[in-house]
């Protein structure tokens, strides 16, 4: 049986030829790409409406015209798309760095239940410091190294259905362990990659005198959950940035 999935990209570079390769070798995914800005037209109801899941790889929203202090805010009209997504209950996939954007849209962090921020904010009610990242195409440092496993509350999961722990060299970001409270988060895997501060490097979107002072308590190291968000299943996850995680 074929699943009809929307993947979404755009504003974030990536390995076009192993990215789509890890749809194109599942002979029960049938697949349509669309990129940014031309996602918002697809995502209204009435173009969405024959797909089943969608799997976001974008990352949109995040310029700043005065170097991080604001971003740029998601038109009216792509919110109540992606409510009415919500509502209808279709499948979604955010992937690494689609799980950030729209930075200026408290809703769009909502739907993954993620505490990342690109500068400091608020994450349930608590004043909380903008997220560090590890890795990726601008880290001298290089992307990190860890193995990934299930949490222990996981079993059973069919997104886990023949998944064996597995060591990954890819991006991580460090993210407020506050996140993992909601109730509708089911965490799902782990890193054992040592998320404190000294591993990660300050948000590159925020102002220079934000970077300047960060700092930032030791973080969560849930890198795959999911969660409810109205009626949609959601698999979010960290991990995802480069070739090394697509095979």
């Amino acid at each position: 049986m074929s699943v009809k999935v929307l993947v979404v990209t755009k504003g974030h570079p990536f390995d076009y030829n192993g990215f789509y390769a890890m749809f194109d070798e599942n002979p029960e995914l049938l697949t349509t790409q669309v990129e940014q800005p031309a996602a918002q037209v697809m995502l209204r109801p009435e173009n969405v409406a024959e797909y089943e899941a969608v799997c976001f790889y974008d990352m949109w929203g995040t310029e700043s015209p005065d170097g991080g202090a604001s971003f740029v805010p998601a038109p009216d009209e792509y919110q109540e798309s992606i409510a009415a997504l919500l509502e209808s209950g279709k499948g979604i996939v955010m992937m690494n760095h689609a799980i950030v954007q729209w930075p200026a849209w408290p809703g769009w962090r909502d739907v993954s239940g993620t505490s990342f921020l690109l500068t400091e904010g608020e994450v349930l009610g608590e004043m909380t410091p903008g997220s560090g990242y590890r890795g990726g195409a601008v880290d001298p440092r290089g992307n990190p190294t860890g193995t990934v496993s299930a949490d222990s509350g996981a079993a059973g999961h069919p997104v886990l259905d023949g998944v064996e722990p597995f060591t990954i060299e890819d991006e991580l970001y460090l993210t407020s362990k506050r996140f993992e409270s909601q109730p509708d988060i089911l965490p799902l895997m782990r890193t054992d990659y040592p998320m404190v501060k000294e591993n990660f490097n300050p948000p590159p979107l925020a102002p220079a005198e934000e970077q300047a002072r960060w700092d930032h308590p030791e973080g969560s190291n849930l890198v795959v959950w999911a969660k409810k968000s109205v009626n949609s299943p959601v698999i979010a996850m960290q991990i995802g940035d480069g070739p090394n995680c697509y095979a």
